[in-house]
């Protein structure tokens, strides 16, 4: 993880303790857990959009789409018959 081992990460979590104290550190955590869940899924929706975007304004991309969902499909079960 970034090249951080056990001692830089209880080093890192002693300062934020020093700086910010006992009583607000679980709502800087809780924030923080809020904050990546709302960053996560607006690249969801984003993701989601742009493919809704693409295979309304793009003629045959919605067979195109459902072409590929089938190769997937069959490449899933090429893999299960293998093993």
């Amino acid at each position: 993880m970034f090249g951080l081992g056990t001692p830089e990460l209880v080093i890192i979590l002693g300062i934020a303790f020093l700086v910010f104290g006992g009583k607000k550190l679980p709502e800087l955590g809780a924030g923080l857990g809020k904050g990546i869940a709302s960053f996560k899924k607006g690249l969801k929706d984003v993701e989601t959009g742009g493919k809704n975007i693409i295979e309304d304004s793009i003629p045959g991309a919605k067979e195109v789409t459902a072409i590929k969902e089938k190769i997937d499909t069959a490449k899933d079960l090429g893999k299960v018959l293998k093993t």
